[in-house]
């Protein structure tokens, strides 16, 4: 089969989106496994998904202008071979410590994977096409996530946790050699600047001290990093407006459906990404139910997100996709008002209708995001664009993990998460429910903002 280079693009995007997400969803299944190897607490252990997206938070801005200034091909082949290597690495951890260093090395690898093959697409595909190109890509995510749960709990329950690192190995070299070999061109759109190196030390260490201190709030430590961490990150705003060559272009924010995009990803990650820990917990902790049997129902909401997705991204060409955005959004609130009542006399098909609400909700809000994220830009912006779109989904993505994990720890201090505190652990996914229901309703909000915008920046606008 001879494929074209729009074809080859959005495949290898499709591969390498998957198998991120593949580990990122299926590790969860894994969490109780590993944390009991290693000897975690519940502190430690909700670390373990936690910690390999904060790296990608820290490193997607330089991820960015890195792809933009030496190629989006080459930087997602470095990515690949950065989470290659580390995914290999984990399956030789002998300790907490080594596992969690091999889970921030794969971090790096995934941050230039999601920036380097978004941008490719946008800059592969022509815009008349580009909802449905993105679309197949976010499809790979919610593919992966709707597999993940499923294939990664039969291997957790019958091969042991390090079969899922494992499994994902000839994949990612299959993908290296699609790109060797059937993708000969390379884009490049800030060739001519300057690395911006000071811009993100500013930016890597404020989103390290911010998101640390939000998940330590319950002590004065966690306070103090939240106040440096946003001093930092303040500065880095003041410093990208003032620099020759920023890291990030700042003047992005002056256009409002690109800021209002944004904030709706940030918010309704950070909404919604605990849901699928929320869940598993419940299963494996509350019903006592193993991996295997949790991952089959987890699979719900992934399987409809990724029947959704390609046909919001359609949808996203034809009809204002900030609009698709919102009803999504409104969609997938409803799923958190369920569960803020999950406890252990809490029918199955209650869980499976919130499940189904979500896919709905999230299939319907991704691809029109993206799509109005990354159409509000010149061609030369995308790979800022893409770096943007994907620190607001790492940073929701990890907050809302460090929101649970914050939760649990004023809960339950540092006990083991076990069965015999199921009602602490429903009692804490309640609470984290009802702050996420919340900013949930913010998200629907911040996706209208903007939408008759006629923006410089804006090259594309929806009918």
């Amino acid at each position: 089969m001879k494929l074209d280079l729009e074809t080859s693009v959005v495949l290898v995007s499709f591969i390498t989106s998957f198998f991120a997400v593949f580990l990122s969803a299926g590790i969860v299944l894994g969490v109780p496994a590993i944390a009991s190897e290693f000897g975690m607490n519940n502190v430690i252990q909700n670390w373990i998904p936690t910690i390999a997206l904060l790296v990608v938070a820290v490193f997607t801005l330089p991820a960015g202008q890195i792809s933009g200034k030496y190629g989006v091909k080459k930087s997602l082949i470095i990515g690949v071979l950065i989470f290659l290597f580390a995914s290999i690495a984990a399956c030789l951890s002998f300790s907490t410590e080594s596992f969690l260093i091999f889970r921030v090395i794969q971090g790096i690898g995934m941050a230039f994977l999601n920036v380097s093959a978004m941008a490719m697409v946008v800059q592969a595909v022509k815009p008349q096409n580009r909802g449905k190109a993105l679309g197949f890509t976010v499809t790979g995510i919610y593919l992966a996530g709707s597999i993940s749960p499923v294939f990664c709990g039969f291997l957790v329950h019958n091969l042991g946790w390090r079969a899922m690192f494992y499994f994902v190995i000839p994949f990612l070299v299959l993908c290296i050699a699609l790109m060797i070999w059937k993708i000969p061109e390379e884009w490049k759109t800030y060739e001519k600047d300057k690395i911006d190196t000071l811009g993100y030390v500013f930016y890597g260490v404020g989103i390290l001290l911010f998101i640390y201190g939000f998940t330590n709030l319950i002590n004065t430590i966690g306070i103090v990093c939240i106040v440096i961490g946003l001093v930092l990150l303040i500065i880095f705003g003041y410093y990208e407006i003032k620099v020759e060559s920023p890291g990030f272009n700042m003047n992005l924010f002056k256009n409002m459906k690109f800021t209002s995009s944004n904030i709706a990803a940030l918010c309704s990650y950070l909404a919604i990404a605990a849901t699928t820990t929320i869940l598993n917990y419940h299963f494996q902790y509350v019903r006592g139910w193993d991996a295997q049997i949790s991952g089959l129902m987890l699979i719900t909401t992934p399987i409809i997100m990724a029947f959704m997705a390609p046909n919001a991204g359609i949808l996203s060409d034809k009809i204002h996709p900030q609009k698709l955005a919102a009803i999504g959004m409104a969609i997938a609130t409803l799923t958190l008002l369920i569960l803020i009542f999950l406890d252990s006399n809490t029918q199955i098909y209650l869980i499976i209708i919130a499940m189904i609400l979500q896919g709905i909700g999230m299939g319907l809000f991704t691809t029109p995001n993206t799509n109005a994220i990354m159409s509000s830009v010149p061609p030369k912006e995308t790979p800022n664009a893409s770096a943007a779109q994907s620190a607001m989904r790492t940073i929701g993505q990890t907050m809302s993990l460090g929101l649970l994990t914050l939760v649990f720890a004023w809960i339950m201090g540092s006990l083991k998460l076990s069965s015999q505190y199921a009602g602490m652990i429903v009692q804490s996914s309640q609470l984290v429910c009802i702050i996420c229901t919340i900013i949930c309703i913010v998200a629907i909000f911040a996706s209208l903002v903007g939408i008759k915008s006629t923006d410089e920046f804006n090259i594309k606008n929806a009918s």
